[in-house]
């Protein structure tokens, strides 16, 4: 199942914080407070942030199964080809236990389908998800990967691939090697080469040296 192209069709939007900067005094340092007036260790964060980001990454939610599951799930949406690495080279199995615990609405959906997703397994081929062969995960995700084509009785597996799908893409797309693999370059100076010859042809200034 290679869902590159479709996956590059989600696109991925940009969040972008400001920050208010109050005026100094001559010979003050301008500098970022927190309310409680703690400086800053990163620039552009405020020290509640960072230290916000610090508890969330030593928290840890998934168990190595689930985690071995979730990486095995990225990497078959998101395999490793000529142009770049697979989902996991990428690290989006740590994105998405980051984005779970930072967005707590995700937790519950996330453990509730990797425990169906094992279930089903578990009935069907007598085995958990990482443990089934190829073809039967192939055969289990064909059935829930595309939405309107599934089952009802397939309707959470459903719900649960979709999510992790867009956690997938959310986390290789804006990773460095996900925006080197679509190729954006980001902010860059322009270079001015003159006018475009087709220009001055149309006015018959090709042969006019500017």
């Amino acid at each position: 199942m290679n869902r590159r192209d479709t996956l590059k069709a989600i696109g991925l939007g940009t969040v972008s914080t400001g920050l208010l900067l109050g005026g100094c005094k001559p010979g003050e340092k301008n500098q970022t407070e927190t309310p409680s007036g703690k400086e800053a260790a990163v620039p552009g964060r405020t020290a509640d942030e960072v230290e916000r980001e610090k508890k969330i990454k030593d928290e840890k939610y998934f168990d190595d199964h689930e985690m071995a599951t979730i990486t095995l799930l990225a990497d078959i949406i998101i395999p490793k080809d000529d142009k770049s690495g697979s989902a996991s080279d990428a690290k989006v199995p740590e994105f998405i236990e980051f984005i779970v615990k930072d967005i707590p609405s995700h937790k519950l959906p996330m453990r509730g389908g990797l425990k169906w997703l094992d279930l089903y397994c578990l009935n069907h081929y007598g085995k958990t998800f990482i443990a089934s062969t190829k073809a039967q995960q192939t055969e289990l995700l064909d059935q829930i990967a595309y939405p309107y084509k599934a089952k009802a009785e397939m309707a959470q597996g459903v719900a649960f691939f979709n999510r992790m799908r867009d956690l997938t893409a959310s986390g290789f797309w804006s990773s460095e090697m996900g925006t080197k693999d679509i190729g954006y370059a980001g902010n860059a100076p322009n270079k001015w080469e003159g006018v475009p010859l087709d220009v001055l042809k149309q006015y018959g200034m090709e042969n006019v040296k500017i």
